[in-house]
């Protein structure tokens, strides 16, 4: 804590140079309004203070200040954000988080640093008083040389005191908050997740191909070498010939293998995707993730097979991304076991017209619900949208 200090009063410091040209313009309209000469060098007046912060959120509506202000999260403030993904627009929760922080940080910074400009001098100053030998006046009130110092010094050094844990619990307050308010939004988390398992499943279709390719490829080296054998000392031409199939045959392979190797290559390195899959075990996180209002209700879910049980993990989610990117209203999540079947349904109330329907989630989830040979049922309601699945927990023949 001692050792971040400086770096987060230098935080909250710059909070405050950011908040001056708020001030200055507040200060200099406020003149002009009321008639007079704007002083724009002390630009402290309450009032300008408290009209300016809501001029601070709209802008910071606007503004593309996230990305400076995460570093300086991170740099100055110590605290850990997760780095936002790349979205293709800023969507408005973001941009009401990001206001908020802005917002926060720009008051806060301001306060602590107008209380810095002022304490830090008058501390200074009244440590020196010893040292002038005569009276001198303090804040309007005439100090006689003696005991009279001893009491001023004291009060400097105590507000001394207070503007450092001033900085300190502003510091800190800031510090917690930066995770919340800059960090990646459920809606981002859940978009980061869903584009993740799309790479997965790219990974695993190039993976399959390059099973096919190869395997192919050696089914014809093992034929065309073994023909050449056969036919090397008698028909030396046909033998060239299947020698030539040989060669083909091995440079195809060794293409498609650079090329699928190069790609799950990026799944070795990435030390996210060592981590093992998320499973039905993982709802209450992937709820809490999301940030929506979910009325869960949850069977006993450990007979679910692994692999289905992974599935079924990402077929919800993709069922809460659409329920938050479309819908209103709270979420209702159920998953139970019944017979030999796995039962999920996700709905909500619908907004939009019925937007569900597009993109690539229903798509994605019934590719999904294809290969564990089961049923999914997606579509509105009476009361809303609906995706009811049935994933049986044995594979049938």
């Amino acid at each position: 804590m001692r050792g971040n200090l400086p770096r987060r009063w230098t935080c909250l410091v710059l909070g405050g140079a950011l908040l001056m040209p708020y001030m200055m313009a507040g200060v200099l309209i406020s003149g002009l309004l009321q008639g007079e000469s704007a002083n724009l060098l002390m630009p402290v007046n309450i009032g300008v203070f408290a009209a300016v912060l809501p001029v601070v959120a709209v802008t910071g509506l606007f503004l593309p200040v996230r990305a400076l202000e995460v570093n300086a999260a991170q740099g100055l403030l110590g605290a850990h954000v997760e780095t936002p993904p790349r979205q293709a627009g800023r969507s408005w929760q973001e941009r009401r988080r990001t206001a908020a922080w802005y917002t926060l940080h720009l008051a806060i910074g301001g306060v602590v640093s107008g209380c810095t400009l002022a304490i830090v001098p008058f501390t200074l100053f009244t440590l020196v008083l010893p040292a002038v030998g005569d009276t001198k006046p303090v804040l309007g009130v005439s100090v006689e040389p003696g005991w009279g110092w001893v009491g001023w010094i004291l009060a400097g050094l105590a507000l001394l005191v207070l503007l450092v844990a001033l900085a300190a619990g502003a510091g800190g307050l800031l510090a917690r908050l930066a995770p919340v308010l800059l960090g990646p939004t459920p809606s981002e988390r859940l978009a980061a997740a869903e584009e993740h398992a799309r790479t997965l499943a790219e990974r695993n279709r190039l993976a399959r191909e390059l099973h096919d390719s190869v395997g192919h490829a050696l089914s014809v080296v093992t034929l065309q070498a073994a023909a050449a054998g056969r036919v090397l000392d008698r028909d030396p031409d046909t033998a060239r010939t299947a020698l030539g199939a040989i060669e083909q045959a091995a440079r195809s392979a060794l293409d498609d293998l650079d090329h699928v190797l190069g790609v799950l290559r990026q799944a070795r390195d990435d030390p996210a995707d060592r981590a093992p899959q998320p499973t039905l075990d993982d709802l209450d996180d992937l709820v809490t993730a999301s940030g929506a209002q979910v009325s869960r209700e949850v069977g006993d879910l450990s007979a679910v097979p692994a692999v289905v049980s992974r599935e079924a993990y990402r077929i919800v989610q993709e069922a809460l991304t659409n329920a938050i990117k479309h819908g209103r209203g709270p979420v209702r999540l159920s998953a139970a076991v019944q017979d030999d079947d796995l039962r999920l349904e996700v709905s909500n109330p619908a907004g939009g017209g019925g937007a569900h329907s597009g993109g690539r989630g229903v798509t994605g989830m019934r590719e999904r619900v294809r290969l564990l040979r089961g049923d999914l049922e997606a579509g509105p309601t009476r009361t809303g949208w609906t995706v009811t699945v049935r994933l049986p927990l044995r594979s049938s023949p």
